[in-house]
């Protein structure tokens, strides 16, 4: 019995090597018919596929070559604050004041201090002002002190084109936007709040004053836009979160490349190999490799706790963010959960798909040297079905599918 029992399993696992064989050889076909793509007459090519259920590597062409991200450059960003302050990380915007509080009249300063919260909002501000008005000011007799010190004075990243949409990198930020004192001052006249012969100026927090209020968001909260959206801000700020946790007042760049560098090194590769500059993707000087990529989209899964909280940001093949017009009707929909990237003559995209074996795989695809970037976007969803989509359909029926999509 126990050998007709043995033989039975034996015989099943067989079955399954066979299969996932057959498997394995027909999708490399599909991919090896892509290879052949006349897109790739004129553009650079670079992709690794990783099996993360077998944890080997499934597939790949030139996996090193550097290659410039765009937004993909999100992914390491994101891969790194988790890594670096944890998931349950807080950014925050505090209000204080110095001085003395007497029959509603502050003789002294209210300090408001940045933290690049892009969140902070009206509602956030509003609560500020009540804050104020709870401790019974009814005239404000000093300054409003605007604390922009967590970070250099840059207000652009190295690398970033002067006729691009660039946001404004400041800690005291107010709906995303510069202004927060003129908002404060109008918020404060709104509340019947005396400013006159107040200012706005510059300064940083002095050590006697006391904290009235403190607002803040969550590391999840930002991630949702940072990644669905490909919001260039929401990830400027997160990357100097890394750099102040790392240095501390006057954060720089550079700050927060030494911590992705470390984590470089954590995972197995060569830091020296690739070239960083912003946490955006907006710079023309980040270059990775699709090797890179994949290879810290794996170490993502290998830690649950980031994994758990990067998937849910990325965005959805066919259904949200920067891949909701993109392989509907396909396998891939709803399936393929990805960063996207794009900057003239640049595409490219890193993420996680399930495989139509049933496997998980994280990937990288870059392309560059494109006359359109929409040639790109196309070219990687057909490589994406070709990955999802079950033995025996028509792919050539697919991916003219998803060419008449991209027009």
């Amino acid at each position: 019995m126990r050998k007709k029992l043995f033989l039975a399993l034996l015989l099943c696992l067989t079955v399954v090597v066979q299969a996932q064989s057959i498997w394995h050889e027909e999708v490399k076909r599909r991919l090896d018919v892509l290879m052949e793509d006349k897109l790739l007459e004129t553009a650079q090519l670079g992709m690794m596929f990783w099996d993360l259920t077998d944890d080997t590597l499934f597939y790949q062409c030139h996996p090193r070559y550097l290659m410039r991200t765009a937004s993909t450059m999100k992914a390491l960003t994101a891969i790194a604050a988790l890594d670096c302050l944890g998931v349950d990380y807080q950014l925050s915007t505090s209000l204080y004041y110095k001085g003395n509080i007497q029959n509603g009249v502050l003789s002294g300063d209210i300090i408001c201090v940045g933290g690049m919260d892009p969140l902070f909002d009206e509602t956030d501000m509003n609560v500020f002002i009540s804050s104020l008005t709870q401790k019974g000011i009814k005239t404000l007799k000093g300054n409003i002190i605007c604390d922009n010190s967590m970070r250099d004075d840059e207000k652009w990243g190295e690398g970033w084109c002067w006729d691009d949409k660039n946001p404004t990198l400041m800690p005291l930020l107010y709906g995303g936007k510069p202004g927060f004192g003129d908002q404060l001052m109008k918020g404060l006249r709104k509340a019947k709040v005396s400013v006159g012969g107040v200012r706005i100026v510059s300064g940083t927090l002095p050590e006697d004053a006391r904290l009235l209020c403190l607002r803040t968001h969550s590391i999840n909260q930002l991630l949702a836009q940072m990644m669905k959206e490909s919001d260039n801000l929401y990830a400027e700020c997160l990357y100097y979160q890394i750099a102040a946790h790392e240095a501390g007042r006057k954060a720089k760049a550079k700050h927060a490349q030494a911590y992705e560098k470390t984590l470089f090194s954590k995972i197995g590769l060569n830091a020296d190999d690739y070239r960083l500059a912003d946490g955006s993707g907006l710079s023309l000087y980040n270059y990775l490799s699709p090797a890179c990529e994949t290879m810290l989209m794996r170490y993502a899964w290998q830690q649950r706790d980031i994994f758990n909280h990067l998937l849910p940001s990325l965005p959805i093949a066919g259904v949200d963010g920067t891949l909701k017009k993109r392989m509907i009707g396909t396998s891939a929909e709803g399936n393929v959960k990805a960063k996207t990237g794009s900057v003239t003559g640049v595409s490219t995209l890193t993420g996680y798909l399930i495989a139509s074996n049933g496997h998980l795989f994280c990937f990288s695809i870059m392309t560059q040297g494109l006359r359109r970037t929409a040639e790109g976007r196309l070219f990687q969803d057909r490589v994406l079905v070709a990955l999802t989509t079950p033995l025996g359909e028509d792919m050539q029926a697919i991916w003219s599918l998803l060419e008449e999509q991209g027009k």
